[in-house]
């Protein structure tokens, strides 16, 4: 993918903020930033993972899957409030670079990014079958999974818009000890070459 690719991951906290996110995804849908690929966090469907896990005790890896089917639905949800998205699903062929002995990755871009659809939602449907990349617990969530894809397809930043901002002068580290972040994102973060931010509601509002 062209180095000008943004990863921008939605939050699911920001459905308590519908203003900000419907003017996000209508920014995004219009390119406004450069193509980019939405990552949608679980919001309420991935607290049903949380609930239900916490009622039934099944285990980690049986939650990483639902959770992961909590992101694809949000990406449906996406796609309803922005119908100039499209959704990502498919893993097309094409190599991303690397040699043919690592490890294949299950996201391949479709093509150049011209014209409509410069913004996609990505469903990590693929994930399900697992990757060596990632552990299945809940250390690893929808924060961590934009950083590892925006390593996979070479995208130049990777921006996590969330509810709340970090403070100051702070990096991964600290936003994990924070909570703005899962506890696998630093060790994610150390492997990413691109660039890493957190978008807060100020920030949301002067994009928008």
């Amino acid at each position: 993918m062209s180095a000008s690719l943004t990863v921008v991951k939605l939050g699911g906290s920001l459905l308590a903020d519908p203003e900000r996110l419907r003017a996000r995804l209508r920014r995004l849908a219009a390119a406004a930033d450069g193509p980019c690929l939405i990552v949608p966090g679980g919001g309420p469907f991935a607290d049903a993972v949380r609930a239900a896990q916490g009622a039934l005790g099944f285990d980690d890896a049986l939650a990483h899957r639902l959770a992961l089917d909590a992101m694809g639905r949000m990406a449906e949800v996406f796609l309803d409030l922005e119908p100039g998205l499209r959704i990502e699903r498919t893993l097309p062929d094409q190599d991303v670079g690397g040699s043919r002995d690592e490890a294949p990755s299950p996201v391949r871009e479709r093509g150049p990014a011209t014209g409509p659809g410069l913004a996609r939602v990505w469903d990590p449907m693929a994930l399900r079958a697992g990757h060596p990349d990632i552990p299945e617990s809940w250390d690893v969530t929808s924060d961590s999974l934009a950083l590892w894809l925006a390593g996979q397809v070479g995208a130049a930043a990777c921006i996590l818009v969330k509810s709340l901002g970090p403070p100051p002068g702070t990096g991964p580290a600290e936003w994990a000890r924070l909570g703005l972040v899962d506890a696998a994102f630093p060790t994610f973060a150390a492997r990413y070459r691109g660039t890493i931010r957190i978008e807060g509601p100020a920030e949301g509002r002067v994009a928008a």
